[in-house]
């Protein structure tokens, strides 16, 4: 999937002050805290997101410094937010100027925040909610200092799912840099860390019970330099690689829960998977040899929808499901060339004997098998927009990047969709004009695009 290179982490901080959220569709698609109301619209005090309500009172409060007593409704992310910013007190015993209660009539993400002349109230509907009312007092100290303005905020947000992916296996990053990833999201109030774990340029994933995915498919020879379309094509000759293994995981798992982020990891299936072929040809429709693929693209070798292949994959759901404890499992779903299941006596049979009329339906059929054990793990799938074609799994949630239509059409069916269109959710395009800006995929996709889309197509009509 040539798209999720645009996942690295630099591109995100590029866009990150619009804190943009990728969302559901019951339809939470993306974004934002709310219809925003203020008597002063023009001012959030350096909130990001807007907070969906703003009442000014007039004024300034007498606060110097703002000090907290520890407390067990503050998240692990909180609690360092107060200890980094200039203007906090956070310790055991002092005497605090700011009051933390839980409100669980306010719902679960929603918060009030009210800056009074000498005192500050924080009301939240959970230990999230109080996460996210720190986080926007945090923002304001750091944007505006002291003295505070006398405000009360009422913020929560428009949609359940806000969230980010990273594509570690085209380019690797580090256990530290994906934390410093999910401090990013958690300061903007994402709510879900979207993983891609596997592909055909690498396997970053530890599976016990297939070594070979950890000492073959997490490396490849070389890498290309430069840009897809460049011919002819050139390599840089280094071996380039790694993988994570389950400790590091179930340390990344709990220190995204203690910023309220669930991770939903994506296991590609059952096309990208050139680097797991290489390292198990058995489970490709000619056998190969295979080679964890060196440049990006679209690959003719995919997983054949053999019995074998499918022990295999539920032998990988098995430790995936085991170390990350969130209901949804990505199963990918895209981009999977038909042309290898053409050539396949083995495919050709197992359409005949299932009444299948066509490879499309090959892939409905593949989709549906794994999406029954997952479910019979008690998780459900998400996949990519191109799972709707031969018929869409019947607990499926699908994330719709080839534009909106599969997401309108996912959500016509009922079910629930993730809104990803590649125009303006893709930030491995170019964000601007300049002759100077970093090699990009291609595209332009400018900052105001981006922040003027709405994410719930007109088409569609409530309720969702």
């Amino acid at each position: 999937m040539n798209k999720k290179m645009r996942t690295g982490l630099y591109p995100f901080l590029t866009f990150a002050n619009i804190s943009f959220f990728c969302g559901f569709i019951f339809i939470p698609t993306l974004f934002g805290f709310a219809e925003k109301t203020s008597n002063n619209p023009h001012n959030f005090f350096g909130i990001i997101p807007a907070p969906a309500e703003i009442k000014i009172d007039g004024g300034k409060s007498q606060i110097e410094t703002i000090t907290i007593s520890h407390s067990d409704e503050l998240s692990a992310f909180a609690s360092q937010l107060i200890k980094e910013t200039e203007g906090f007190l956070y310790k055991k015993s002092v005497s605090s100027n700011t009051d933390i209660l839980i409100d669980t009539l306010l719902g679960n993400e929603a918060y009030i925040l009210n800056i009074e002349a000498t005192s500050i109230i924080i009301k939240g509907g959970s230990k999230t909610a109080v996460q996210y009312a720190i986080t926007s007092l945090v923002q304001m100290v750091r944007h505006n200092g002291f003295p505070l303005p006398l405000v009360s905020i009422q913020d929560y947000p428009c949609f359940v799912y806000r969230g980010k992916h990273l594509d570690v296996c085209r380019h690797f990053f580090s256990i530290e840099e994906v934390k410093k990833y999910l401090d990013f999201m958690a300061y903007y109030k994402f709510n879900h860390f979207h993983w891609h774990l596997t592909e055909d340029q690498g396997w970053r994933i530890e599976i016990k019970k297939y070594p070979k995915l950890q000492d073959v498919a997490a490396y490849r020879n070389e890498t290309l330099i430069g840009h897809y379309n460049d011919t002819p094509h050139k390599f840089d000759g280094k071996r380039y690689g790694g993988y994570y293994t389950q400790k590091e995981i179930k340390d990344l798992v709990s220190f995204a829960e203690g910023r309220h982020i669930h991770v939903i990891p994506e296991i590609e299936m059952p096309g990208h998977a050139l680097a797991a072929l290489a390292a198990y040809p058995e489970l490709g429709c000619s056998g190969g040899p295979y080679k964890v693929a060196t440049k990006w693209g679209v690959f003719e070798e995919v997983f054949c929808p053999t019995e074998n292949t499918f022990a295999f994959l539920y032998d990988v759901l098995d430790e995936v499901i085991s170390l990350f404890p969130y209901k949804y499992i990505h199963i990918g779903g895209d981009e999977c060339p038909k042309s290898s299941w053409q050539k396949s006596s083995v495919c050709q049979k197992i359409i005949k004997e299932n009444g299948l009329k066509d490879e499309y339906e090959l892939q409905s059929y593949f989709i549906k098998k794994i999406e029954k054990y997952i479910t019979s793990k008690g998780r459900q799938i998400i996949g990519w927009d191109e799972i709707l074609e031969g018929g869409l799994a019947p607990g499926a949630t699908v994330m719709s990047w080839r534009g909106t239509e599969g997401g309108i059409e996912a959500a016509r069916l009922g079910h629930d969709v993730i809104m990803t269109p590649g125009s303006f959710c893709y930030f491995d395009h170019y964000q601007s004009t300049n002759d100077k800006e970093p090699l990009a995929i291609g595209g332009y996709t400018s900052l105001e695009k981006v922040y003027h889309w709405k994410p719930i197509p007109e088409t569609l009509e409530p309720p969702l």
